[in-house]
């Protein structure tokens, strides 16, 4: 019914007390750059959280202020325990230590004891040992061997024997699940485990099931190395994404196996997370992404969006809301990605397009909101990344010819964010506006705002007064004069959308999604 009223300005003296509505302050949170120093980014967690991540600032020096990290000292194995149900954190799949804590490095999880994982150690030194042997005697010839010596040919026909035999059955404890009613079991009599290695026995020869073995030790022992000097945790605690070490606010429901780990590595193109982060070098030397899937819809200088539909490109929607989990709180859409489009904002250097935030919306949103979930990465927070996604929202509103609102209810601090936003746009439009009448409806058909929000956030100013029967904006001469010289401070760096730089066409309900 306001949007329907004609409003007057009415102008007022600066001696009019001014109404501000209160900002709770957002705690600082930290994200650790993994080649320079630290950024800071906001977000409404709580202050005993950010005090148990996060360091302290120690001063400034040089017009730089020093953050310093809290460094974590190694947790006594002792202290940790290995997840896998039955296992009493006992041995280690390398041989090397008695105990362990992870399941990468479990012998129950692969299937073996602690003097199987013995023996192998034993023979692995052997064989490092004959093998020194070897290349020391080699390097005192002058110029290389034109054939092999009678030592290596030896040692190729053993391999070559050892191959050509497949390694005994080995009835694994813990596989054998159910009792057979009679005779012998059947195959419908064993159940695998899902909190074990499949039986890999006779499967392949007993040479390669012993190298494949001798790689599990190698990545359980890097693994738990690098793991050492993190918290000691039921869920994961920070994640390694390209330039960035990134501490979580909430758990996502990522598979068991990773969940359990207290750190991920995620490849920032491609979204694919992995354990350790030799897999994600070997990963990063592979991936042929340098950008998200996808259309390119807008591009002004070094940032771009790209729009991705939910039912093309569907594992990598899943990544992206799973990576989101991280930071938001009350997300719960994972995995039914399909009625939805996603708008991913990057910034592109020699390397690639790097995500910055992104913001979905449904396909057929009956009440027309513009943003479903909205979200800054933690390193790009507090660098005007946020309200640039919020303005491309109406930007892409706008081009529709609708008018929009972001999926109530909001969030604490997205309703920061978005009343921040609505209140510099209003502001700016009211300091631009010549005339002494204009009315909520039009307000919100020129910048595709919801007049709710618009009255909402004019009360909140303090600048809407019912008066006489009837709604007024109170035109605060003193608030107008505060944001122009606000505004005269941003500068050039200020950022904001381009219209002419837009590359887009609505989406269409019954076109094809091929």
């Amino acid at each position: 019914m306001v949007a329907m009223l004609s409003l007057f300005f009415t102008c007022l003296s600066d001696t009019v007390g001014i109404r501000k509505s209160q900002r709770t302050k957002a705690s600082q949170r930290r994200s650790k750059h993994i080649l320079g120093g630290a950024s800071d980014s906001e977000t409404d967690g709580d202050e005993k959280a950010r005090k148990l991540l996060f360091g302290k600032k120690s001063g400034k020096k040089g017009g730089k202020i020093e953050i310093e990290e809290e460094s974590h000292t190694p947790i006594p194995q002792e202290d940790r325990k290995c997840p896998v149900i039955g296992c009493d954190s006992t041995g280690h799949i390398s041989g090397s230590t008695d105990k362990h804590f992870t399941p990468q490095a479990c012998p129950l999880y692969h299937n073996m004891t602690t003097q199987d994982t013995l023996l192998l150690l034993e023979e692995r030194v052997s064989r490092d040992a004959v093998r020194a042997g070897v290349n020391l005697g080699l390097m005192g010839h002058r110029s290389p061997r034109t054939s092999n010596s009678m030592q290596q040919k030896q040692y190729h026909l053993e391999v070559k024997d050892a191959r050509s035999k497949l390694s005994l059955k080995k009835e694994i404890p813990g596989h054998f699940a159910v009792q057979p009613s009679q005779g012998e079991p059947g195959e419908d009599d064993y159940i695998i485990d899902p909190e074990r290695e499949p039986n890999l026995t006779n499967l392949t020869s007993e040479y390669d099931l012993k190298l494949f073995r001798e790689a599990q030790a190698a990545a359980g022992e890097q693994l738990e190395n690098e793991l050492k000097a993190l918290p000691p945790s039921r869920g994961v605690k920070c994640i390694e994404m390209g330039r960035f070490e990134m501490n979580v606010w909430y758990q996502s429901p990522y598979p068991d196996e990773y969940i359990r780990l207290p750190k991920l590595y995620i490849c920032e193109f491609c979204l694919k997370y992995m354990k350790c982060r030799t897999v994600l070098r070997r990963h990063m030397s592979k991936c042929v992404w340098r950008h998200p899937p996808g259309d390119e819809i807008y591009r002004k200088d070094k940032i771009s969006v790209w729009e991705v539909n939910g039912e093309t490109h569907k594992p990598y929607c899943q990544n992206l809301c799973l990576l989101a989990k991280f930071f938001l709180d009350h997300k719960t859409l994972y995995f039914e990605v399909e009625p939805f489009l996603f708008y991913i904002m990057t910034v592109a250097d020699s390397e690639g397009c790097h995500p910055v935030g992104y913001f979905s919306k449904e396909k057929n949103s009956f009440l027309n909101y513009n943003v479903s979930c909205i979200l800054t990465l933690p390193p790009y927070q507090r660098q005007g990344y946020g309200r640039l996604l919020i303005d491309f929202s109406y930007l892409l509103t706008r081009a529709e010819g609708k008018i929009g609102s972001p999926e109530k209810p909001l969030s604490d601090l997205g309703l920061i964010s978005y009343r921040a936003y609505w209140k510099d746009v209003l502001l700016e439009k009211l300091c631009s506006h010549q005339g002494r009448e204009i009315s909520i409806k039009d307000l919100s058909q020129e910048l595709g705002i919801h007049s709710y929000d618009i009255v909402s956030t004019l009360q909140a100013m303090g600048m809407m007064k019912y008066w006489k029967g009837r709604h007024i904006i109170l035109k605060k001469l003193n608030v107008l004069e505060e944001f122009q010289e606000r505004a005269k401070k941003r500068g050039k760096d200020f950022r904001h959308t381009d219209f002419a730089c837009l590359r887009w066409r609505p989406f269409q309900p019954n076109q094809d999604s091929a």
